[in-house]
């Protein structure tokens, strides 16, 4: 019997849930800043769009860190590459609660998104523990975790940055971080590595992936698009309920995660549905939820109501893509699935750091209508994407 078989006899619901819960409150590490950033701002006394700069730090060491350790997933024992992990995020949260300045806590932002990766370590991990008739179910259900963590965070760093400064919520995510790491060290089981060969040969490996696998290519370019948009609208929200019709600070922007967490739903759903074989519309139509959502958004300036409604359906959206995205990806290869998660996940937030550039220039700019237009236009093209690269003719490219 291999080791594959091994591990996955381990699997348990307690895993499952410990998995869950920690993908959840490890990925909110990377969102706190966003309903504070209005507040940070003001603190440190720069322009909003500079302020914004601190979002798109984050999700670009998010990036770096899937690129640079994700992979190694692949090469070393899973559960002590997490332990090591925690250790520095934690003293990245501590330097963000304490930075002097803007700029450090530029640097902190920065390292914060680099090594709170675990939710990607532990995603294939559960892949690579399931069963394959139920892969899809497992993915939805550690990705609802993840889900309501990044929607969640915003609610709690809304109410803890008006009611004790955003400071506190660094700190408090640091306090977090330690109590999970000593329950994963417990509780999580350990995954060994196949792969044998050094981390150069690790890296290069990630070229030779992307040539040879179009599914992947397309499953990466349309999470970018979509996730782009979402990524600039929840950076700039803050700045719309600022505005005189609204007049509404960081806690009502964090009140909206609680709405948008009725996408966990269709995280879960999406997950069974992805197992009987009906990925390619299930895509196409979690994309056009998005177009449908932004459409809303663009009439929804002055509405409470049309930001409620779009919240919902673009939350909905773009998660259940997400999953159908990742169901597909770790389908292939078993044995490479860290780097399939790196290579797709690196090119999702590339996505959402410009997302998120994009947002913030066309706030300053053409205010809610640009921000509103550019996720428009940026879910269009996904769907356009999606439709045009059939999985027949998917099967038969590779890039040389």
């Amino acid at each position: 019997m291999n080791q594959e078989n091994n591990v996955k006899q381990g699997l348990t619901k307690l895993h499952l849930w410990v998995m869950t819960i920690a993908t959840g409150l490890v990925v909110a590490n990377i969102y706190y800043n966003q309903p504070l950033l209005g507040d940070i701002s003001k603190d440190f006394n720069v322009t909003e769009a500079e302020g914004g700069i601190l979002a798109m730090l984050t999700q670009i060491g998010y990036a770096a860190g899937m690129l640079f350790c994700v992979p190694l997933g692949d090469m070393l024992k899973r559960k002590q590459l997490i332990m090591t992990v925690f250790v520095i995020d934690i003293v990245a949260l501590l330097l963000a609660a304490w930075a002097p300045s803007i700029h450090i806590l530029m640097f902190a932002s920065f390292l914060i998104g680099a090594f709170s990766i675990i939710p990607q370590l532990i995603i294939p991990m559960a892949a690579h523990l399931s069963a394959p008739e139920q892969r899809g179910k497992t993915i939805g259900f550690v990705m609802s975790g993840l889900l309501i963590g990044i929607l969640l965070s915003r609610t709690v760093s809304g109410y803890v940055g008006a009611h004790f400064g955003w400071r506190a919520m660094f700190v408090i995510a640091a306090v977090l971080m330690v109590i999970l790491a000593i329950a994963l060290y417990f509780l999580l089981p350990e995954v060994y590595p196949e792969y044998k060969g050094n981390y150069r040969e690790l890296m290069t490996s990630l070229i030779s992936i992307i040539k040879e696998e179009p599914i992947l290519r397309v499953a990466a370019v349309r999470g970018a698009l979509c996730f782009a948009g979402f990524a600039g609208f929840w950076s700039t929200l803050v700045f719309l309920l600022a505005q005189p019709q609204f007049r509404a600070g960081s806690e009502v922007a964090g009140a909206f995660g609680l709405v948008g967490a009725f996408g966990a739903l269709a995280a879960s759903q999406m997950g069974r549905l992805s197992d009987r074989g009906n990925g390619h519309w299930l895509t196409a139509m979690s994309i056009g939820i998005v177009i449908i959502s932004f459409i809303i958004f663009g009439f929804s300036a002055s509405s409470m109501a049309g930001l409620i409604v779009g919240v919902i359906l673009m939350d909905m959206g773009v998660q259940a893509a997400h999953i159908s995205n990742q169901a597909s990806i770790f389908s292939i290869r078993p044995e490479a699935r860290n780097r399939m998660n790196t290579v797709y996940m690196v090119t999702y937030f590339i996505g959402g750091s410009i997302g998120t550039l994009l947002a913030t220039q066309a706030w300053h700019i053409y205010n809610w209508k640009g921000v509103a237009t550019m996720g428009l236009i940026l879910s269009v093209i996904a769907l356009l994407i999606h439709l045009y690269f059939k999985p027949r003719s998917l099967k038969k490219q590779v890039l040389f």
